[in-house]
């Protein structure tokens, strides 16, 4: 295995890793008028390198997403992940079904095969992310910024490439 892959799956995993758990997250999108973000609840998959929503096309978001593929995805729990990529539309009516719940019958009054439901597919090119699980390495990082001892330099906030 060569190097470049095992950093490409060790930023996966890491991503994974930071992002495991937290159900909903902030979807950028490109409207006429400027930058949208909106909740949108994370497929319960996991991540590798894509990453998967359930919409429907007579919203605003498909229309900004089929003028201008670029997102962001924001994460916020035990840590801050801020991802970068690309959308595609996703019309696989067995993966609709495998995504499928029943919150999503009443929250968007649609069944998985109804020709208005499309799942967004976002094919992540780069994570940013501030780990605040790691407790020792946020108070060693503040004590050098207070302090200004050392560069204070930190594997809190690092960005990393998917593709």
């Amino acid at each position: 295995m060569s190097e470049k892959q095992t950093t490409h799956e060790q930023a996966v995993e890491k991503v994974r890793e930071l992002i495991d758990g937290i159900e909903t997250a902030m979807l950028t999108t490109i409207a006429e008028e400027g930058l949208v973000s909106r909740p949108m609840k994370t497929q319960e998959i996991e991540f590798d390198g894509d990453l998967w929503f359930v919409t429907m096309k007579d919203t605003a978001k498909y229309g900004e997403l089929r003028r201008d593929p670029r997102v962001n995805v924001a994460y916020a729990g035990k840590s801050f992940v801020s991802i970068r990529g690309k959308a595609e539309f996703v019309e696989d009516l067995e993966k609709k079904k495998a995504f499928w719940n029943k919150a999503y019958e009443k929250l968007l009054h649609a069944s998985y095969d109804d020709p208005n439901v499309v799942l967004v597919k976002v094919n992540a090119e780069a994570a940013e992310y501030w780990d605040t699980a790691n407790k020792f390495e946020a108070a060693k990082l503040v004590l050098h910024r207070l302090t200004g001892a050392g560069s204070g330099d930190s594997k809190l906030n690092e960005t990393v490439e998917l593709q």
